[in-house]
């Protein structure tokens, strides 16, 4: 199972989620329509975490903001 879900919740409230149950999060950001993208550290985590807050998932593909990488010469 991937390490990366959506939830339709904002940042604050998936980061405390995790806080709380001591699961480690490797990236986080919001989407554009709302709710937050999150990709914990471990596949242990992402279980847990879909374990706690699995009636907050989105299912599917969601719109995600595009990434621009800043070149180290700028």
């Amino acid at each position: 199972m991937s390490r990366a879900m959506n939830f339709s919740l904002s940042e604050a409230e998936v980061q405390t989620a995790c806080a709380a149950a001591k699961i480690k999060i490797s990236a986080i950001e919001p989407l554009p329509q709302s709710g937050t993208h999150v990709v914990c550290l471990t596949s242990e985590g992402a279980d847990a975490l879909r374990a706690k807050l699995g009636k907050h998932l989105i299912e599917g593909k969601v719109k995600r903001f595009a990434f621009y990488r800043i070149p180290s010469s700028w």
